[in-house]
């Protein structure tokens, strides 16, 4: 299991169409993967369950990712929420 803590750097945060976005790089990945934050916890290759974060631009979370391309999971949801 691996863990890297992130800060949303997308303009306006996350609503629809970038939740949508990142439910989609996911779920590219083997491994699971989740989005931890202020308690929550929740799977992030379900985009009812990343609605109920209602991340804001700034926000600080922690992803979680467990399997055999852990590594390569966590990588690429950083590169997305920082808007790159």
């Amino acid at each position: 299991m691996s863990k890297k803590d992130i800060t949303v750097q997308l303009r306006g945060g996350l609503d629809a169409r970038p939740i949508a976005m990142l439910v989609q790089v996911a779920s590219r990945f083997e491994s699971s993967v989740y989005i931890e934050t202020q308690n929550k916890r929740v799977n992030a290759k379900s985009i009812m369950g990343m609605m109920s974060l209602g991340m804001a631009e700034g926000e600080q979370l922690t992803v979680i990712a467990e399997g055999a391309d852990e590594e390569s999971a966590l990588e690429a949801i950083d590169t997305y929420l920082s808007g790159s």
